[in-house]
């Protein structure tokens, strides 16, 4: 058996034919041909009102940081247990990060203790909706409706998932997802940002745009565009726009290969159980999208003796994020509340190779690796 990689980038059809008709065309900046295109498909798909591709789901947050009028001394909650452009999108406008805890059973934010984090001087609450499981969005919703508060989704993981049949990504005041080449759907780097709220869509195009008002210019809606707002160049060129509608085309058929994949991890493995090993939790009236599959161990001992023994054995399984209320960079900012789930995940959890071109016997050998290490 050759060695099995965490993840392999999938060419699904037609991605380098567009790459092609987008350079003969001689338009390969932001917001052409391409970008439109994958523009309709979100509006379409989703039910995406407004979307603005960029150059990275880091790009897409930062906006989101930008349009909430985020200010130094202004609170903003955020799980734990994510990835540093979650916080670092907020901290770069001067917010002060609060971290919250995750769910006992999963990564996602704890609802149930997100209120008591509410001062006078919060402004947003971020979730991340991790491995494509939606947050109970409901309650977090009714939440900053209670306190006047700009609810922000970080999709990065979320691409065709639902909560209650609605796509994630439509319930906050914006949202960010990310097309990076380890996610569903890619162009290598790359990222959306949703606008839900009617009255930021002029400004966000503003802010797309280098703080000018070019895209409406080029709708012949002025006779001359200038500088407006503050903004930066967050547009994804036409080129990965290209890539990303070729993978667009085919989202029916990558889906159905991903999540064939995760529910066979997850029949294959239920096993396990005995073994007080926990599978992927999922919450009530959330869909799987097939984004990542994880177990989660007894100890942080167990879990680097897994993955050292799926190594060994020509397995690439991996860990994933750890606790930012303990990183080098904000412990000492931290306000000493102990993160216990939070701390759980980032010890215990690790993820297998989850991708397209797995094969039915590449898939099998890594499980049989799993139940051999924990037989």
């Amino acid at each position: 058996m050759e060695r099995i990689v965490f993840n392999k980038p999938y060419l699904s059809g037609r991605e380098l034919y567009y790459i092609y008709r987008a350079i003969d065309s001689g338009k390969i900046s932001g917001n052409q041909d391409y970008t439109k295109k994958c523009h309709q498909f979100f509006k379409d798909k989703y039910n995406l009102k407004c979307n603005l591709l960029t150059t990275s789901c880091t790009d897409a947050l930062e906006m989101c940081a930008i349009l909430s009028n985020i200010k130094p001394g202004d609170e903003v909650i955020i799980p734990s247990y994510t990835f540093t452009s979650t916080a670092n999108a907020f901290m770069l406008r001067g917010a002060k990060i609060v971290f919250a805890d995750s769910c006992e059973n999963n990564p996602n934010i704890d609802h149930s203790k997100i209120e008591e984090l509410i001062t006078n001087k919060t402004k947003a609450i971020v979730v991340v909706h991790y491995a494509g499981f939606a947050c109970k969005m409901d309650d977090i919703s009714k939440l900053t409706k209670k306190h006047n508060l700009f609810l922000i989704e970080d999709a990065a993981q979320a691409i065709d998932s639902f909560y209650k049949n609605k796509p994630l990504g439509t319930f906050g005041d914006f949202a960010a997802f990310s097309f990076h080449e380890t996610k569903n759907i890619i162009c290598g780097e790359g990222g959306l940002l949703a606008i839900n709220n009617k009255k930021f869509v002029n400004r966000a195009e503003i802010i797309w745009e280098k703080g000018t008002n070019r895209s409406a210019f080029f709708r012949n809606e002025t006779d001359k565009y200038g500088w407006m707002d503050i903004g930066s160049s967050f547009l994804m060129s036409d080129l990965l726009a290209a890539y990303l509608y070729g993978q667009l085309e085919n989202l029916s058929e990558i889906q159905k290969k991903r999540k064939n994949i995760w529910h066979t991890y997850y029949d294959k493995l239920k096993v396990l159980e005995k073994n007080n090993i926990k599978l992927p939790n999922i919450p009530k009236n959330t869909t799987v999208n097939g984004h990542l599959f994880y177990l989660i161990c007894n100890s942080l001992k167990e879990r680097s003796e897994l993955i050292s023994y799926l190594h060994k054995n020509k397995i690439h399984a991996v860990f994933h994020y750890l606790s930012l209320h303990k990183s080098p960079f904000f412990k000492e900012k931290h306000d000493g509340r102990n993160l216990i789930n939070c701390d759980k995940f980032a010890n215990c959890l690790v993820r297998l190779p989850l991708f397209v071109d797995l094969s039915k016997e590449q898939q099998e050998y890594i499980i049989e690796n799993i139940l051999s290490f924990f037989s």
